[in-house]
């Protein structure tokens, strides 16, 4: 064990954290000031939350989380930060917190044009092993370079005439560290022109914009470059859903939004999102979230007010 290493990410962790903490004071999410990347906040444990998570690294500095993702646990912590490279639907459940000592963390969004830069600029050789597991999520290791790339960037919240200039030069960083950490298999895999993880990013990004039309598998191969069985398998392995259920997922959660947020009727939310039948919708929509959907809003609204 490397004591000076250890004290040195403690005192990192305990620096983002009182950042972090100061600017969450009665807020859940919150943008941070800085492109690209956000904190959070939780005060208590909660069940699991269904949520898109998009290319993002993600990094709790107290407390501890865990994403779902199909029938995989993905737990992460101050020693674990959770690593996506394709938009995911799943659910984000909190394990430690309490009033006194929050869940803490930050999430940044990746931007994976930027690491095609890296890899041409620094001339990076891919590595050589292949990513353990299909899905495109996985924990990596929190190391003390990373942590204070992370300082360094949230320090610039104090130096706003410097944001500009040094901040995107810090993520920047970040992205060449994911590069080459014990995740850069999984990243390379995404990012590998013509694989075929790489088509079905492109056919979830379709599929994001146009999720209200009538959707034909024989299309969306078509536009993946693949075959119908073969676009099946990968989007399965990569997603743990099938094109169809994937379709679905996002349908229904912004269904869920357009009820809770606009206050529309099931049956209006059903066909804005591209449903023709309210009844279809409603036991599709009970299945997902465990009640209808009256009901289900009726009991969000309360636990929010």
């Amino acid at each position: 064990m490397n004591l000076a290493r250890d004290t040195d990410s403690a005192a990192m962790l305990a620096r983002l954290g009182t950042i972090i903490a100061a600017r969450t004071v009665g807020n859940e999410d919150r943008e941070s000031g800085i492109p690209n990347l956000s904190f959070y906040r939780r005060e208590n444990r909660t069940e699991p939350c269904a949520c898109l998570v998009e290319p993002s690294l993600v990094l709790v500095v107290q407390g501890s989380k865990q994403m779902l993702v199909g029938d995989q646990h993905y737990p992460y912590n101050a020693e674990h930060f959770l690593l996506t490279a394709i938009d995911l639907p799943a659910s984000s459940q909190v394990l430690e917190a309490s009033q006194d000592t929050p869940c803490l963390g930050m999430v940044l969004r990746l931007d994976l044009s930027i690491m095609n830069e890296l890899i041409a600029q620094g001339g990076l050789c891919p590595p050589p092993e292949r990513p353990a597991g299909g899905q495109c999520m996985a924990q990596g290791k929190v190391t003390p370079s990373l942590l204070d790339a992370f300082c360094r960037l949230l320090a610039l919240l104090d130096q706003p005439q410097h944001l500009a200039v040094l901040g995107p030069l810090i993520q920047r960083e970040i992205h060449y560290r994911l590069l080459v950490s014990e995740q850069a298999s999984r990243l390379w895999h995404i990012l590998s022109a013509g694989s075929n993880s790489q088509r079905i990013a492109r056919a979830i990004d379709w599929l994001k914009t146009h999720y209200t039309e009538p959707l034909t598998i024989d299309e969306l191969a078509s536009r993946a470059q693949m075959s119908p069985s073969s676009l099946h398998h990968h989007f399965r392995q990569l997603t743990a859903m099938s094109p169809l259920q994937y379709v679905k997922w996002l349908r229904l959660n912004e269904a869920r939004r357009l009820m809770l947020n606009d206050g529309l009727e099931a049956a209006t939310a059903a066909f804005r999102v591209g449903y023709e039948s309210p009844s279809q919708f409603s036991r599709e929509y009970g299945r997902l979230f465990g009640l209808p959907p009256k009901r289900d809003i009726s009991q969000m609204t309360r636990q929010s007010a």
